[in-house]
């Protein structure tokens, strides 16, 4: 077994891997960036060393100076994770060349899997299905058009070193093959140093769905099972499942078996994952194969008991898996929600700044989290917006989905745009729970963008029930304090009117129950002044509710779904309603920066006249190119930033002329 192992890595895939190397009783080195001082990370390995500033290529990707690492505190393994260097076959064959064990694939496995293109042909030469598309290298955008219309629209194009959803566009027309050719080829420089891309015909209504397979340096190669990864958004997973709600075991041995013979292909060994598209009538076509650990291994992990990291050391270490393919069995069903740092209801935008809070539930035996970070992490805009992985289990798929909508209830993110709230929807929506899923699902029910979950009548009053609660709680502390008492448990009986949408509704405080609008409702619950949670029970049921102060009342969050409540006398109330109203400024002249990022290019110069979807500025952030386009037709006034400027969220970039507005015709004058 190895001495000390370093994870040329960070964030949550960092923190798993060590906690791995505990149970092994094996040292770990960790590496960070100027960005990455003081995380979590550095903090949990035995050693931390530091590699370079922020920005990956500077840091993370720089394979010489982690080598050189492994040299100076006596590492004789390097575990990379996911992304940076994990696919990197000159990284594998440079450790290969110092004598430090890459505890991956071996380097040919790297090189023949990692270029989407070999692995592609290497996959028909194995008796795998593929998808039908254009294999070569395309040198220009032209060339990716003429290809595109030889295979048939709809299209995708890809890089060919890609992964994680970079790099990758769906194209439907001759203009957005143009387009996405260039962003993929941008990407792909960016993230992988590699802008060779290729194109492949779109499987319409499918589904994402990968096999885990694992292998080891005898010759032993089983499947583990697969995972459901269909809910995507922009070709990045959201939420993944295992096992999948679609398979029948025949489709699952089937692709098992083409997953194992790919693999004992190239000599496969540690653990990997082929992806597969799969259609309405369990049609399935190889996608890609990933030479590494998966994001979302934890479902897998889970059903089988297996610890896949640990399985990639012993087999790095020459060590036999222990099982056979008999021996591998499916249990329960668990369930993988992505926590990232964007705005959902900013159309997904990436979000950086302060995790001011940061709580999640307790881990158990239907909770586990797996994060890089704690309250008062940075979430800087040099690396991906992850911020937690939540993982429910449950021993069948609807008590996996129960255990996640509460797990999520009881998580709260405070101090920077989260998806949270859109994860609750998800899971919570009735073709998820039928399973009737598809990677263009949320595209599909969130057609016009995430706005909120919908919120069914009995969950508002229940919502107001709790507020009212809460005010009472809190006109106690306020009563016990003026008179200098500790706070007694009986609440003021006093009728009040809920603020809450525009609507107003009675409400009042009696022993166990509360009346909104007439109707008796049973509530119980142990919340104090301060709690960033209800815990209790609603009409006998229990309920956790996120609870958010604002500058008068709160903001109550429950199964996704968002009410602002303000609780008042029917004086105040009164009153109240005299207020003036405030109004927004109009800012539809300008183009404003809608997340922190960079310029990567300004195509408008000022005086030029622009149509309303014509491009205007591309902006990258947390190494995703954002496209911004002209919402109407107008003339550039102004152009206030320029290509490598890092701009702020709302930081104006271009401001348009003000529009004329047409003169009014003249009435000719009466005759008298």
């Amino acid at each position: 077994m190895f001495k000390k192992i370093l994870i040329a890595n960070r964030g949550e895939i960092a923190c798993r891997v060590i906690k791995s190397c505990k149970k092994l009783g094996i040292p770990s080195v960790a590496v960070y960036s100027d960005a990455d001082d003081g995380a979590m990370h550095m903090r949990m390995a035995d050693e931390a060393v530091h590699i370079g500033k922020s920005p990956a290529s500077e840091s993370y990707l720089l394979a010489d100076r982690i080598i050189q690492v492994c040299k100076d505190t006596g590492a004789d393994a390097v575990h990379p994770g996911y992304g940076f260097l994990s696919e990197n076959q000159a990284f594998a064959k440079a450790l290969e060349a110092a004598g430090i064990t890459f505890i991956g694939p071996s380097v040919h496995a790297v090189a023949a899997m990692g270029d989407k293109i070999e692995s592609k042909k290497l996959a028909k030469e194995a008796g795998v299905t593929t998808v039908p598309g254009y294999l070569g290298i395309i040198k220009d955008a032209d060339e990716a058009v003429k290809i595109a219309n030889e295979i048939g629209y709809p299209v995708m194009v890809k890089a060919s070193a890609g992964g994680g959803g970079k790099g990758m566009r769906l194209c439907w027309n001759d203009a957005e093959c143009r387009e996405g050719f260039v962003s993929s080829t941008n990407e792909a420089k960016a993230s992988f140093a590699d802008d060779r891309v290729f194109v492949e015909k779109f499987i319409e209504t499918p589904r994402h769905i990968e096999i885990q397979v694992l292998g080891d340096k005898h010759g032993n190669i089983v499947y583990v099972g697969e995972r459901e990864c269909s809910i995507q958004r922009r070709h990045q997973k959201v939420l993944e499942e295992a096992p999948s709600p679609f398979l029948d075991e025949a489709t699952r041995k089937a692709m098992g078996e083409q997953a194992v013979a790919l693999a004992r292909k190239v000599g496969y060994y540690s653990a990997g994952t082929v992806e597969f598209i799969v259609g309405a009538k369990r049609d399935f076509y190889f996608l890609e194969m990933n030479t590494r650990l998966q994001v979302e291994h934890p479902v897998t992990e889970l059903v089988t008991g297996i610890d896949l990291v640990e399985q990639m050391i012993r087999v790095a270490a020459g060590q036999k898996l222990p099982f056979r393919q008999e021996d591998i069995k499916l249990t329960g069903w668990a369930l993988e929600a992505r926590l990232y740092a964007e705005d959902p209801y900013r159309g997904f935008l990436p979000s950086t700044g302060r995790l001011v809070y940061f709580r999640t539930p307790e881990e158990n035996a239907t909770v586990r989290i797996d994060t890089g970070v704690s309250e008062g992490s940075e979430i800087s805009m040099f690396y991906d917006p992850m911020i937690a992985k939540l993982c429910a289990y449950g021993k069948d798929r609807a008590a996996a989905c129960d255990a996640m909508l509460d797990a999520l209830d009881a998580t709260y993110v405070g101090g920077i745009g989260n998806n949270v709230n859109f994860l609750s929807a998800v899971v919570g929506h009735p073709r998820f729970r039928e399973g009737r899923l598809s990677t263009g699902f949320i595209a599909e029910e969130y057609p016009d963008g995430f706005h909120g979950a919908t919120l069914p009548a009995q969950r508002r009053t229940e919502l107001l029930a709790v507020a009212t609660l809460l005010h009472a709680r809190e006109q106690a502390r306020d009563r016990a304090r003026v008179e200098q008492l500790p706070v007694r448990h009986d609440l003021p009986k006093q009728d009040w009117l809920a603020v809450a949408g525009g609507e107003e509704v009675s409400v009042a405080m009696g022993d166990d129950e509360v009346k909104v609008g007439g109707a008796a409702i049973r509530i119980h619950g142990d919340w104090q002044p301060g709690d960033l949670f209800f815990r209790g029970s609603v009409q006998g049921k229990a309920i956790t509710v996120r609870i958010t102060p604002r500058s008068e009342g709160w903001r109550l969050t429950h199964g996704g779904t968002e009410l602002d409540v303000v609780i008042r006398t029917r004086r105040a109330a009164e009153l109240a309603r005299l207020m003036p109203v405030k109004v927004a400024p109009d800012m539809s002249k300008y183009l404003l920066c809608p997340m922190p990022g960079l310029v990567v290019s300004i195509a408008v110069t000022e005086g030029e006249a622009v149509k309303a979807g014509q491009v205007l500025a591309v902006v990258e952030a947390m190494k995703m190119e954002n496209v911004l386009r002209a919402e109407r037709d107008g003339t550039i006034a102004k152009v206030s930033a320029k290509a490598g400027d890092s701009l702020a969220v709302d930081q104006v970039i271009l401001e348009f002329a003000e529009q004329e507005k047409p003169a009014e015709e003249k009435k000719p004058a009466k005759k008298k």
